[in-house]
């Protein structure tokens, strides 16, 4: 709040005093003439001491200034609005001489900061828990020295979402609410380095390892500096670490993907391969809110499946990451189908190797291999005859090349060291990059576990306080984890310069668990630790050797514990001002009336489907006992369930969705950010859809959320029919409907999937990501052509690309606030 000053009316030059009489000063007769208490009950104003030339016209007659009225001043009405949305106070004034200066000064309530000079300031409303009143003063003097004042009040009530939700629809562009812009961010191909030509969009480009990768997913904003350096407070400058999942191949080539005699291209294959990965990329605001990402940035950077990369943590050195790239079992080259993400304090982002296992090829060679090897790799899905895209087919025209052959798995050697059956222990972890070092080799962190990694996020960080880490295993009936550090929080570390060094401090040792959801509501972290049954040598399905080994095969030993399968964990995050963990389910295909549990309660029809399934997901969430990173147990609800409207009210649309907020198949999810009004006091979750079993109604959405807690709701019974009559009865525990905090907010174009989502810390610009538009299509008949469209009519030949949207409040506010 800027505080309140008496100003002195009077004359001084600065520069020399010839002057040295006792007669009284100029500021001496003004204060005989106003004392405060005569401008206190006259209404006159403090002023800006800049208004000293209207001060000597207003002494040249006493007459003059006796005789002239003081001006008439409002401040406005008074007014109510929300934390986070944009307030403008305007004063008026009016003299029968002319208006000099005039003020804006805040006097009571939450500090807040106003912007602009004159009649006219604007402020952001602050976050506050109850109705907050804020009291403002504007000042104006006229041309003889008189002032007057004049106040008025706004109340701030605590955030809620201030739009209109958004139509479920099927068209080929981005719709937000009104009062919306949507720009244009990168797009897939967009070059990120000087030299690099633009791209052509027709199939012929090149050099994806200096251009924008397909499939954008999960992203994080790192603010910089004016100069370049780390600065967590900034919102005109950042960097943007964004994942590429995967590619819509038919779009990357001439005339699709090709391979004669069985043989894959390399200059295909390479610019499939170069698609994948992570990009740093720089972006800026500019003139009028208009954003761009900069393309000659130093920061520029793509993180590939060939970029050089090392292990750490305890299977670092170990039998099961050695090969003929690195006999020595330390260091691997890339990272591959990333798909969430998780972000440190210390300013780094973690990167999730989420469906990896398919792009390998491996048949026929179980004969050389051992029988626990056979049940690892079946276990993660190693198993194809071809892999995903058949990268290993390769004939590379340097024969020394091995970034093809490494697809290919199959014990065909001697050793492993002879080929390439040790490459899928180099996939599945966690991987730190530091954004602002541009030339450091990223460090995967192999305490966390091996599984399809979805996300990475931490809960909160406490000094003194072991932080923990949440994290999905992306397929269906696999499980929910957490990593706890051995080594409590420092909060000075959040500064230190040695980003990745305080990586290795909190990411390298600590305690693996995974979860086990009870009937009650009630819930158990069980510890991951070698050398008690069943994670030891006595485990029949899977005889265990070390913890090198529990590590390496997180899944089996999750099977042995009993945890809970889930319906294909995917993005964990944590409300940042209450603790709780939130993990979407996006769907299950086998889930049945007869294998339902309280945390997977539901298996039905969705017309026109005619499976029992669980075709829309739900978002489990779960409450830390003494809400504490460091718990061993927890209780549990269920947030949402996905359902259309139209569906039955008592054993489907159990969360009472209406065709405001239906939706289908929970994936991409976020809270704000603790920087602005939405992430504080009941923050704003975004939740992103990735769906197959409402496209008949709707491209994919965003939602935002205003969620309670953990026990707002009650216990539930599901009835679960099968296919012929027969039904099984299932108990739940559902949270409170969400009603009106829940809101479809943007809905994506054709075929597109909507992931990733990430805000300044201002709040007041939004970046999200739209993948694979035009999924089902292909060069010759493409059917999206985003985000060409997004500007109007586009050519019937125009390919679609993934890019991010960068979506602003017209008004300046806090976007979805």
């Amino acid at each position: 709040m800027t505080d309140l000053i008496e100003t002195r009316f009077g004359y001084t030059d600065g520069d020399v005093d010839t002057n040295t009489s006792t007669g009284p000063t100029l500021n001496a007769l003004a204060d005989e003439r106003f004392s405060r208490r005569q401008m206190l009950r006259g209404s006159s104003a403090i002023v800006a001491a800049t208004m000293g030339g209207s001060v000597l016209a207003a002494c040249d007659s006493n007459a003059d200034f006796n005789n002239d009225a003081a001006p008439t001043v409002s401040a406005g009405a008074a007014a109510t609005t929300n934390s986070g949305r944009l307030v403008t106070l305007t004063g008026t004034a009016t003299d029968d001489g002319s208006i000099g200066a005039v003020t804006w000064t805040q006097t009571s309530g939450t500090a807040v900061t106003l912007n602009g000079t004159g009649n006219t300031v604007t402020f952001m409303a602050p976050a506050v828990a109850a109705a907050t009143t804020l009291t403002f003063q504007f000042a104006a003097a006229d041309n003889t020295g008189h002032s007057a004042t004049a106040t008025t009040t706004v109340t701030v009530n605590p955030s809620a979402m201030g739009f209109t939700a958004v139509a479920k629809n099927k068209l080929d562009v981005v719709t937000v609410p009104a009062g919306y812009t949507v720009q244009i961010g990168a797009r897939l191909g967009d070059p990120i380095a000087t030299g690099v030509a633009a791209y052509k969009n027709d199939g012929t480009d090149t050099n994806f390892a200096q251009r924008i990768g397909d499939h954008g997913d999960a992203m994080r904003w790192f603010g910089l500096s004016a100069i370049g350096a780390r600065d967590e407070t900034s919102s005109a400058r950042g960097l943007i670490v964004q994942n590429h999942e995967n590619i819509n191949q038919p779009y990357l080539h001439v005339a699709g993907a090709t391979q004669p005699g069985g043989i894959r291209p390399e200059g295909e294959a390479l610019k499939e391969i170069e698609c994948h990965g992570v990009s740093v990329i720089e972006y800026a605001e500019g003139a009028n809110r208009a954003w761009a990402y900069v393309p000659a940035s130093t920061f520029n950077r793509r993180i590939t499946p060939s970029t050089p990369m090392v292990f750490n943590g305890p299977v670092k050195g170990s039998d099961f990451l050695k090969t003929p790239f690195s006999p020595a079992g330390t260091d691997g080259r890339g990272t591959v189908n990333n798909c969430a993400n998780g972000a440190t304090p210390w300013g780094t982002n973690l990167t999730c190797e989420e469906n990896w296992a398919g792009y390998f090829r491996r048949s026929g060679d179980n004969a050389a291999r051992t029988a626990k090897e056979v049940t690892a790799l079946a276990r993660y899905g190693v198993t194809s005859a071809t892999g995903s895209f058949g990268w290993s087919t390769v004939v590379p025209a340097d024969a020394t090349n091995t970034l093809f052959r490494r697809w290919d798995a199959r014990a065909t050697g001697a050793t492993a060291l002879d080929d390439f059956r040790n490459e899928p222990n180099q996939f599945g972890w966690v991987v730190e990059i530091d954004p602002y070092s541009p030339t450091a080799a990223p460090r995967k962190r192999t305490a966390l576990g091996r599984m399809g990694h979805e996300g990475c996020w931490p809960g909160a960080f406490v000094e003194g306080k072991k932080p923990a880490f949440y994290m999905g295993d992306d397929a269906v009936n696999e499980y929910l984890y957490k990593f706890v550090s051995a080594t409590p929080w420092v909060a000075a570390d959040a500064t230190s310069a040695n980003r990745l060094a305080i990586g290795d401090k909190y990411l390298d040792a600590g305690t693996l668990y995974v979860a086990k959801f009870n009937s009650d509501g009630s819930g158990q972290w069980l510890p991951m630790v070698y050398g008690t049954a069943p994670l030891d040598a006595s485990n029949a399905a899977y005889p265990f050797a070390s913890q090198v080994d529990i590590l390496v095969n997180t899944r089996l030993a999750a099977d042995a514990l009993g945890a809970t399968k889930m319906d294909r964990p995917e993005w964990t995050a944590v409300n940042p001002v209450n603790g709780e963990v939130y993990l979407t389910l996006t769907n299950n295909s086998t889930r049945t009336p007869t294998n339902t549990d309280a945390a997977n309660p539901r298996a039905y029809i969705d017309p026109p489907s005619t499976s029992v399934s669980n075709r829309n997901g739900h978002i489990v969430r779960l409450k830390e006992t003494g809400n504490t990173t460091e718990a061993t147990a927890f209780t549990w609800d269920i947030y949402v369930f996905g359902s259309g409207s139209d569906l039955d009210a008592t054993n489907i649309n159990l969360s009472g969705l209406t065709t405001d907020n239906d939706l289908s198949s929970p994936d991409g999810m976020a809270f704000a950010r603790t920087t602005h009004a939405g992430g504080l006091v009941k923050p704003l979750m975004w939740l992103q859809t990735d769906d197959s079993a409402f496209t008949d109604v709707t491209n994919c959405m965003m939602l935002a959320a205003m969620p309670g807690a953990v026990g707002d709701g009650g216990a539930r019974t599901v009835t679960n029919t099968v296919t012929g009559g027969a039904s099984f009865t299932q108990a739940t525990r559902v949270g409170a409907a969400p009603g009106a905090n829940l809101k479809r907010f943007l809905v994506g174009p054709l075929e597109s999937e909507i992931t990733g989502v990430d805000s300044t810390p201002d709040g007041r610009t939004l970046f999200v990501g739209i993948q694979h538009p035009g999924e089902l299509g292909n060069a010759a008949a493409p059917t999206s052509h985003w985000p060409d469209s997004q500007a109007g009519a586009a050519g019937a030949t125009v390919r679609p690309r993934s890019a991010i949207v960068i979506i602003t409040k017209n008004d300046g506010g806090v976007v979805g606030l």
